[in-house]
């Protein structure tokens, strides 16, 4: 059986950088699960759906391509909010569990060709629904306000007009969103890691996590 480890937190609290930097440490294949509903959801607008239709959103979900994943498109912010919809779709997300389940059950070869230690997951729900038996599990959270800045600045540096106000708005709407869904709401699992970011830079965090889960004795 390989290793899993499941991080879980909202939007741009760094989950993500955390990933990777751990991917690379304990060669281990990830997954950014949050792609796939940006695929479904932007599937759907990009068709001209609603992403909120359950009927087009499942329908979109069961047809789901992996090439589709290296879209572009799909870290556009549009594709976020569209993401954000169909996830509270309970269709969508059962559609989507079997994907992301047989990927931690079978990590694919790293790049080099080499064998996987494990499978690294990133996402919403992955400590509670998607792998509850994981064997490490880190919840990566901050405030609203820094969360918002981070995808500002983000947003800026990408050469894309954003207003503070409006991304901490969408920031808002998003975590509502999906701490309120019925299907898989966000939230921590009662074993995992909180790790609050907003006071921390990536190797602050890196480092509290590594400190978690190298005290576990799975490599």
């Amino acid at each position: 059986m390989s290793i899993v480890i499941a991080i879980d937190g909202p939007a741009a609290a760094g989950k993500g950088t955390l990933a990777r930097r751990l991917e690379e440490h304990f060669k281990l294949s990830k997954l950014d699960t949050g792609l796939l509903y940006r695929a479904t959801g932007w599937k759907v607008v990009s068709g001209g759906g609603d992403p909120e239709d359950p009927d087009v959103a499942e329908a979109a979900a069961c047809a789901l391509d992996p090439v589709e994943l290296s879209n572009p498109d799909l870290r556009s912010d549009a594709a976020a909010q569209a993401a954000s919809k169909v996830s509270a779709i309970p269709g969508v997300r059962a559609a989507l569990l079997d994907f992301q389940r047989n990927f931690a059950k079978n990590p694919p070869v790293l790049a080099n060709g080499e064998p996987a230690q494990g499978a690294i997951l990133d996402g919403r729900d992955i400590g509670t629904t998607v792998c509850p038996d994981a064997d490490a599990k880190l919840f990566v959270t901050a405030s609203a306000e820094i969360r918002a800045k981070r995808r500002f600045l983000e947003l800026q540096e990408r050469g894309l007009d954003a207003i503070y106000a409006r991304v901490l708005e969408d920031m808002k709407e998003r975590d509502a969103r999906d701490s309120g869904r019925s299907a898989s709401p966000l939230a921590a699992a009662d074993d995992a890691l909180q790790l609050d970011t907003s006071n921390m830079d990536a190797d602050q965090a890196f480092a509290a996590a590594l400190d978690f889960i190298n005290a576990k004795n799975l490599f």
